[in-house]
This record gives C-alpha cells, structure tokens and sequence, in this order.
C-alpha cells in the first residue's frame, strides 16, 4: 500500500465518523418520533389522506405485511413504466419498450436494492423511466431497508411490547426527512464538479479531430440519480459504465464524495442503535467489528492490484499506474483515479450493497477479484447497505451471542433479552437464504447450455464471473464481472428470482426476531452476563461472519478466484 491509500483511508474513516455520528442521532430521534409537534400533525394528514393510519402501530405480521405489498406493487409498477416506455413523454432516444425479461429484472432488481443492470442506461432507458421509476425506487428501496432496521432496533429496546412501529410512517420519515435532504445537498455538489442535470436533448458534435464524423454525447437528470444512488446504496447508473463515466464521476474530488455517501448512512445507523437502546457501546461495538472487515478488505485489495499482473511483468510492460503509484495493474481502471482510490471505492461498494463501480472488476487480477465477491459473500455486513447492514449484523450478533452461550453454559442474552429457539430458527433462514441462493444458482448456470452460453471466458475465470453474479444479486449488491452476458431470458429471470428472495426472506425474518424480542421483558445484567461492548465481542462477531462465509463458499471460490491465482502466478 502506498501513502496515498493510507491518506485515503483514514481521511474517509474519520469523516464518515465525524458526520456519522450526528446523523445517526437525528435517525433514531426520527425513529423514536421524538418530532416538532407541527410536523407530527403534518404527517398525521399526509398519511391519513393516502389512506394509512399514523397512530396506530403494527405487529411484526401487519409490518411484514405491508412492506411486501408496498414493494410487489413497486415491482409492477415499474415493469409497467418499461414495457410502455415507447408511448411515454421524454423518451428522448426514442428508445421504445424494454423486452419482458429485461423489464421483469429490472423492475425487481431496483425495487430491492440491488439495481442489477443487464442493459446499457443511456441506450436503453428514457429519463421519464430513469426519473418516475428507476429513481424513486432508489428512494423507496432504501427507505425500505432503513424501516426494518428501526423496526428491529425497536425490538430490542421495547420491553412486554406487541408492535415494533408503523411501516407507513417509518418509510415516510425516511424519505421525507433523510433521503431527500441529502440527496438534495449531494445533487447539488455534484453538479458543480460537473455532472449534468437536465432534460434538455442528448448533443450531437463534431469532434475537432474527425472529418465529418459526429459523436452523440447522451445528458439527462443524472445528478440527481447519482446522488441517491450513492445515498440510500442503490448502485444503478444512468450510464453503461457506472462510476468509471466522466458524466457520473468526473474527478478525484467526486469520487471522493461517493465514496463517502455509499457509506454514510450506513455507519451513521450505528449510532442509531446505540442511542435507541440506551447504550452507545453495542453501537460503538458493532461499528467496530464493521470497520475492521472493511478496513482489511481496502488494504486487501490495493495489495493485490498493485501487485500487478505478472505475465506483463515477464513481458518487461510497464505497469505504472501515475506518480503516486510506483506500479500495478492498471487494466480497466481511471487514470484519473489510480489504484489506491480505485481499491476504496471497490471494497466500499461490495462492503455495502451498493454495487457502483468505477473501475471494471472483470479486469482486476485473481484475488483483487476475490475481494469484493467475498465482501459481497460475508452477507454486506461491512458496514452493509442502509438498513440492511445494521439488522445483518444484528443477527450475526445474536448467531455470536448464541454460540458464546453454548461455551460457557448458559442461556444466551443480548441487550437483557434471552434468544430462545424461534429466534435462532429466524437468524438461520435470515443467513443462509442467500448463500443457498448463491450456490444453487451457480450450480444450475455452470451445467446448462444456457448458463454457459453467457460466458465470455473460459475456465476459472469464467466460473468466477457466474458466482460473482448469483453473490450479487442474493445479496442485493448489483455489481458485476462484466465478462457475463447476463442479458438473456435464463440469466434475467435467475437473477431476478435470486434478488426477490434474497432481499425479502431475510427481511421477513429480521421483522419476526423484532416482534419476538419486544414482547420479552428485559433481564437485569448479571456476573454471568456475557459483555456485549468490549474487544472480546468484537472479535468474536468478526469471527462468525468470517466462520459462516468460509464454511459456504470457500469450495467455490477454490474453484474460481484461487485457481486462476494460482495458474497466473505459476505462468500458466
């Protein structure tokens, strides 16, 4: 690692607490409907005359309920937008209906987080269906993820309770009085360095050094998509090459601002936590354990991409990566970035569920490759999407929690309340369901015609590409090898399946742990309490996330990623 990178990072840690902290606080103060009472009364209208009831709270059922229609209704909605793209206004490229299958990924890929996109942006989508319907399901899909994050911080801090919140006010809250300010703030910052934001039709120009030749140059509201992109970990791009295009990431200081907005929201539910149940150091705890699994997988990855690729060095290439960097691999990367930001920007979006990219991941050498697939892999816990990050991890806390009871005897507790059998059988569907995603669909893709036809590569690499893609999408991340062509009828309804119940299971689960664990009373701490703030937990929260990912996908990830390490740097 050069000092560059160690500038970088701890620049970015800092800031993300600094701010963090302050916003996670005015989170639960929004959580806890601790409000102006004017603006209370406004919401108590706006949400009567929709149809909702403000005042009454929900169960973990009538919650769970709730979010799955709002989000089927999400889906069919925007499958509608696409399939009737030709006949909507500002359909500026005239680009017509998109195709069923594309149109049904796509719809369940943004409506849960993922924004998987098997389709180039600026050649495909209009801005009336990049506003009206990409767009805001960037805003309602974080939204989403926010509210059960609430609703199970809730159930650790009710005590004898029967409701965890109203899902109605809660993704209301969150959009009105978080999403929407600062993606606001960012839109605008955002613009200044020179991202466009307009409706005004794509330029046609000549360049200078071409006789004749014209080059469209593709505009649209790509401020204000980027910036809740970032924000609420969405990762869509209003352009084919995502964050490596100068229109959505024009310089370094742009870069740097999206970097610290993937994660903002995310660390600042930390904070969240730790003021909801009165104890700022199981937020801190939690913060803590997320932070190291991102701050290795950083310094992981500039490792191994600055390393380079040995086959040029036998060739005596020059692999220089600009003056801050002594060499590496540069292949699919922005000189306008380097390594260094280009290896934060990598382990910050698979370490939430972002999943934007500013460099190609199909081009980074074996196990610079390995890294954001097995951050993808560990469940995005590090620090994990908005929302879905903080209930992840909650329910690897009550996995350690579990475990540490089985060591020493006891009847495990966390945060005064005991996990009993329901609560365990809910934390093991919540984490397993996408590593079975994951495998089954790998598995199905590597023996069919189908599957394999996609392939671009051969090999181990190209089995890599094929695990990177079914990780990505039940987990909700977004991001790809590049080297799929996951465009086809096979991988469109694979995926899309693979993202409906690898979002939406384990949401339901983190719902029922939250009714389940407010209606406990809870305990006074004892001697034999075990501590839930101190290095000890830590570590071994750290340790399950780490146990649960090697037991699943170590076999697979030999198969692809280690291979082709291993046949690279043996000369083969």
């Amino acid at each position: 690692m050069t000092p560059a990178f160690w500038a970088l990072a701890t620049a970015l840690f800092v800031a993300l607490v600094v701010v963090g902290r302050p916003l996670g606080l005015y989170m639960a103060a929004l959580a806890e409907g601790r409000m102006p009472r004017a603006l209370l009364a406004l919401e108590a209208r706006v949400l009567g005359l929709a149809g909702a009831r403000p005042g009454e709270e929900m169960g973990w059922g009538a919650y769970a309920r709730a979010l799955l229609l709002f989000n089927f209704l999400g889906v069919l909605a925007l499958y509608a937008l696409q399939r009737l793209q030709g006949l909507l206004p500002l359909d500026s490229g005239h680009f017509g209906a998109v195709s069923p299958d594309s149109a049904f990924n796509t719809a369940i890929s943004f409506v849960t987080n993922t924004n998987w996109q098997g389709y180039a942006g600026e050649s495909t989508m209009g801005n009336l269906v990049q506003m009206a319907g990409l767009a805001v399901q960037n805003f309602l899909s974080a939204a989403t993820g926010i509210a059960v994050a609430f609703a199970m911080v809730r159930g650790f801090a009710r005590r004898g309770a029967s409701t965890i919140g109203n899902f109605w006010v809660d993704l209301h809250r969150i959009t009105s009085y978080v999403l929407l300010p600062l993606s606001f703030v960012l839109a605008i910052v955002l613009v200044s360095q020179g991202v466009p934001q307009t409706l005004h039709a794509d330029l046609v120009v000549q360049p200078i050094a071409t006789q004749g030749a014209r080059q469209t140059l593709p505009l649209g509201p790509v401020a204000s998509q980027e910036a809740i992109k970032e924000l609420g970990t969405n990762g869509g791009g209003f352009y084919n090459a995502n964050s490596a295009h100068p229109y959505e990431n024009p310089d370094a200081l742009s870069n740097g601002l999206e970097i610290f907005a993937l994660l903002l929201i995310s660390v600042a539910l930390t904070f969240s936590f730790g003021r909801m149940v009165g104890d700022r150091r199981q937020g801190w705890a939690l913060l803590v354990a997320m932070g190291l699994l991102l701050g290795v997988a950083m310094a992981a990855e500039a490792h191994f991409e600055q390393q380079g690729n040995p086959a040029f060095t036998a060739l005596h290439v020059d692999q220089r990566a600009g003056p801050l960097q002594s060499g590496g691999n540069m292949e699919g990367k922005e000189t306008r970035f380097g390594i260094a930001s280009t290896a934060i920007f990598t382990a910050a979006t698979t370490g939430t569920s972002t999943g934007a990219v500013d460099s190609m991941f199909d081009s980074n050498t074996p196990l610079g490759g390995l890294v954001p697939m097995l951050l993808i892999q560990l469940g995005e816990v590090a620090p994990g999407g908005t929302g879905t990050g903080l209930y992840g991890m909650l329910m690897v806390a009550l996995m350690a929690v579990f475990v540490g009871g089985l060591m020493i005897g006891r009847t495990p507790e966390y945060l005064g309340k005991k996990i009993e059998s329901f609560e365990m059988k809910m934390v093991s569907m919540g984490l397993l369901v996408s590593p079975l995603l994951v495998v089954l669909g790998t598995a199905v893709a590597a023996v069919t015609s189908a599957g394999l036809a996609g392939l671009a590569n051969p090999g181990a690499h190209g089995f890599s590409e094929m695990l990177y893609a079914f990780s990505s999408a039940s987990n909700n991340n977004g991001s790809a090898f590049a080297g799929l062509n996951a465009n086809t009828p096979f991988y469109n309804l694979a995926l899309g399946l693979a993202m409906w119940f690898g979002r939406f299971v384990s949401i339901v689960a983190a719902l029922a742990i939250a009714g389940s664990l407010a209606s406990k009373k809870r305990l006074a701490a004892s001697s034999g309490t075990m501590p839930t703030h101190g290095a000890l937990f830590v570590s071994l929260l750290i340790g399950t996330v780490l146990l649960v990912a090697a037991l699943t996908f170590l076999p697979a990830l030999a198969l692809g990623p280690i291979a082709e390490h291993l046949a690279l740097w043996a000369g083969h």
